[in-house]
């Protein structure tokens, strides 16, 4: 069963329904136990980092979340849900992460060195994905420098460079895939992305 965690701020449908398009049915979890049956899980995400983790806590899904990654089942974060797998976030001030992979969560920067302005945020709309470090199994078949559809204000920053499995040029270049053994997670929104999204998809449901 592919399951998609649902704590009341995710991209819950239209990722369902991306997934429908390939054939795969998957169930909304949101107990401990639901988690834990779960053989593929994805952790969407739309909205501010704290509220997420407020909400997950609330709902006593972060040791589930970090068990089923200990236990090796794929993982998928997607957007806001990429952002929450870090230690912290700047967001709001800093707010702590689920800590599953090293490294922090910042915010673009409007303006230049000599502070004019450069940057519209949020960062919205298609943009490249530069593949890193050989090519994340996320990424197979999908090519050099294809289009996704992001939509955010903040991007990671990993501690661990050899996980970055993509990068995208926005005012600086930040990481936008990371694949960690058999967790991964993409800054753009693979359900938003037609074609490409849907190969990410796809090699994410053949991951065992």
């Amino acid at each position: 069963m592919i399951g998609i965690i649902d704590y009341g701020m995710g991209n819950l449908y239209s990722v369902a329904k991306a997934l429908e398009r390939l054939g795969a049915k998957a169930e909304f979890v949101e107990s401990p136990g639901q988690i834990k049956a779960a053989e593929k899980l994805i952790l969407p995400g739309v909205g501010a980092f704290a509220d997420a983790m407020k909400e997950l806590r609330k709902r006593r899904l972060m040791d589930p979340i970090r068990n089923v990654v200990k236990d090796g089942k794929p993982f998928l974060g997607v957007c806001l849900g990429l952002q929450l797998l870090f230690d912290e976030s700047e967001e709001g001030g800093k707010c702590e992460g689920l800590g599953i992979l090293p490294g922090r969560v910042v915010r673009f920067s409007s303006f230049g060195p000599k502070g004019e302005k450069r940057l519209k945020i949020p960062h919205m709309g298609w943009n490249q994905v530069s593949v890193k470090n050989g090519c994340s199994a996320l990424l197979d078949g999908v090519g050099e420098n294809q289009y996704f559809y992001f939509v955010h204000s903040y991007y990671v920053v990993p501690e661990d460079g050899s996980i970055i499995m993509g990068e995208t040029e926005y005012g600086v270049s930040f990481t936008s895939v990371v694949s960690s053994g058999k967790v991964h997670g993409c800054q753009f929104h693979p359900e938003k992305s037609h074609r490409f999204g849907q190969i990410v998809l796809k090699n994410f449901l053949e991951q065992s």
